[in-house]
Parts: structure tokens; C-alpha cells; sequence
């Protein structure tokens, strides 16, 4: 079985033993054909931009993260990174996204689970994200923590003003029709290892209901390992979990379910 994953963390700090053997080889070896490590913060995006130059395993996503979007307020960063303001750090982002092997924005969205931003600069720095994509033609990856009206909001007027992009709504929690709508402008959505959980009802019924080629496969490594690893460290290895739950729910052959996920990853990124 060959997989992708469309959204990882190998920047995290859980990964610094084995970052370069994963990397390296050993996820090759476990049978992913190529993941996407996605940026969080600018210190994440540079992370991600700088891997998917040193390992041909490794793509990039470059976006700010609702909880990182203080830094185009002119915040210093974790690791002390401070922009002159918003127009200063987006041209930043902007060098990053241009980069060698960078498949989409992200991630990038609003997340009001904890707040650590006030809900109108999330909502601004996403709309500046997608434009940001827009202008760069690229795809867009979507986190979205109870905040699902404002951020189908945002996306549905962004593509009435002609700027859809399409892209993934990474660890989709939202309902089958909300999955619908979004399917509908182009954007597919993200499974990942929570379908494996015995409580996820709607997200089986997501999973199961929408067509498989709406569907992509992700990690978001090192969290959210499924079962039966669920709680441990998580990597790209573990998406044979989430396909063979898929293919359960949808009552059909593993090896062909994992065929056309990996043939929507590549779709979607333009791999």
C-alpha cells in the first residue's frame, strides 16, 4: 500500500531523535510515498520550506496558523522573529510560498477553541492568506476549530469574488453538509486518524457519504495518531489505519481505497 499525507508536523519538537531517519528513509520504507509538512508559525513555515529542499521525501506548506497571525501585528515570534507589521511579514510568507517544492498556503484559518488572537485579526490575516494564495495560484490547507459558519463564510466570499483557490479543510469536524458545500467549490476534505475513533459518528458518516475523490488522507503528525496507536506519537506510517477504515465504511477493497486517495493527494497538490 502507497500513501501520502497531506498535512505533518516534522518540524515539532517530538520528532528531534528521529527527524532524519524518518525523513532520511524509514517512512520510504514503511511505504509513504511523500508528505507535506505543514507551517504553523514563520519559524514552521521556514522549517517546512527548508525540509522539502533537503529531503525528496518532504514537501512544503507555508501559512500562519490563527494562533501564530500576531505575527503580521508586529508580535515577536516564539524564537524572537519580529516583522515591521503585516505588509513587512506577509512579503516574507510570500518569499517561502514561492519556494522550491511549496504545494500550498497553510496552514491557515481561525480557531476560536482557545483564542490566543482576537476572532477579527484571525478572520483578517485568513483573508489576506487567501488572497495571498490567489495571487500565487497555489492550493490552500484549512485549519478550522470551532469556528465552522466563519470560516465557510470567509472561503464562500472569497470564491464569489472569484478567488477560489481550492485546497483541503485539514481534520474536518464539521457536518456532512457543511463537507458538501465545500466540495462543492472545489476543496476536499482532510481524514485523518480521529475516523479510526469509536465516538467520531459524523466524521465516519463524512467519510463514507461524500465521493471518495473528495477525499485525502493526513496525520497531522505527532498528534492525533488513530487506533490502535491512539495517544502515542504519531507519524505518516499511520495512515494505513485511516484508509483501512474508510474502506470499511465504504464497504470496498483497501488497496483500491488507498489508489484513489493517493491519486486525490497528488490532485490536489499538484504533485
Amino acid at each position: 500500500m502507497l500513501i501520502c499525507d497531506t498535512h505533518t508536523h516534522y518540524d515539532e519538537e517530538a520528532f528531534d531523535p528521529d527527524r532524519e531517519a524518518l525523513l532520511g528513509g524509514e517512512l520510504a520504507a514503511g511505504g509513504v510515498e511523500w508528505v507535506v509538512n505543514m507551517g504553523a508559525s514563520m519559524e514552521g513555515a521556514q522549517a517546512s520550506a527548508e525540509y522539502a529542499r533537503i529531503y525528496p521525501i518532504v514537501y512544503a506548506g507555508c501559512g500562519i496558523h490563527p494562533d501564530e497571525v500576531g505575527v503580521f501585528e508586529g508580535k515577536e515570534t516564539a524564537s524572537g522573529i519580529r516583522f515591521s507589521g503585516g505588509e513587512d511579514a506577509m512579503r516574507h510568507l510570500k518569499e517561502l510560498c514561492c519556494g522550491e517544492k511549496v504545494v500550498c498556503v497553510g496552514e491557515i484559518g481561525l480557531d476560536y477553541h482557545w483564542m490566543v488572537e482576537e476572532k477579527e485579526v484571525q478572520k483578517r490575516w485568513f483573508r489576506e492568506q487567501l488572497r495571498l494564495a490567489y495571487e500565487l495560484k497555489l492550493p490552500v490547507n484549512v485549519h478550522s476549530r470551532d469556528a465552522a459558519q466563519d470560516t465557510y463564510d470567509l472561503i464562500r466570499e472569497t470564491y464569489e469574488a472569484g478567488m477560489a483557490t481550492g485546497g483541503v479543510i485539514h481534520c474536518y469536524s464539521g457536518s456532512l453538509e457543511l463537507a458538501w458545500e465545500y466540495v462543492k467549490m472545489g476543496y476536499h476534505i482532510g481524514i485523518g486518524g480521529v475516523v479510526t475513533f469509536k465516538n467520531a459518528k459524523v466524521l465516519k458518516r463524512v467519510a463514507a457519504a461524500l465521493p471518495l475523490g473528495t477525499l485525502v488522507t493526513e496525520t497531522d503528525c505527532p498528534y492525533l495518531a488513530p487506533e490502535p496507536n491512539r495517544g502515542m506519537r504519531n507519524d505518516s506510517r499511520n495512515i494505513r489505519y485511516v484508509i483501512e477504515q474508510i474502506a470499511a465504511l465504504r464497504e470496498m477493497d483497501p488497496e483500491r481505497c488507498a489508489d484513489v486517495l493517493r491519486e486525490n493527494a497528488h490532485a490536489v497538490y499538484r504533485i
